[in-house]
């Protein structure tokens, strides 16, 4: 598979997703196999960030999820430093919610791509919003999750949205 035929996507791997206000013990786990899958990767290589505003407390999802976590321009919003460098060439795509809608429309509207894989935090949240929204803007694309270094808000919820993209034809690695 050519270069730009395959690409290889890092959801949210960020610091509150790592170390700070949402960090979680699964996620610290995941890091050195996230910086060896980057470093392989023959193929073209994007991530996302989980971006807020101040406002975030008053928000829909902060209402539900009333923690302040990736506002941007704080130390929190920014990747974690291992990623730094590896992720130094990529395209990065901001979100303001679970899914990027930009993402989606950048694989639909790059018809080469004919694989996309994803891995990063939280399964449950991002990783599975992201996952089915680019199966629905391209539904015969092969998309695929690399469960062994993803990670969710707990081990059950991992292993819950992992079947549940499964079921959605999402090719999973565990």
């Amino acid at each position: 598979m050519k270069q730009n035929e395959r690409l290889l996507v890092v959801v949210d791997m960020q610091n509150d997703f790592v170390t700070g206000s949402l960090g979680t013990e699964e996620a610290k786990r995941i890091i050195d196999g996230a910086v060896a899958k980057i470093n392989a990767e023959k193929g073209s290589v994007a991530y996302t960030l989980d971006t807020h505003f101040e406002d975030y407390l008053s928000t829909s999802e902060g209402l539900s999820l009333p923690v302040e976590h990736c506002i941007k321009g704080s130390e929190g919003h920014k990747l974690i430093p291992e990623l730094r460098s590896p992720l130094k060439d990529a395209k990065s795509f901001e979100k303001h919610t679970f899914g990027s809608v930009e993402l989606a429309e950048y694989i639909r509207d790059n018809p080469q791509i004919r694989e996309v894989e994803l891995f990063g935090l939280c399964t449950d949240i991002c990783v599975v919003s992201n996952a089915l929204m680019i199966k629905a803007m391209r539904p015969e694309l092969v998309v695929k999750v690399d469960g062994r270094i993803s990670a969710g808000t707990t081990v059950e919820k991992h292993n819950a949205a992992l079947d549940t993209m499964e079921s959605c034809q999402i090719v999973v690695t565990r």
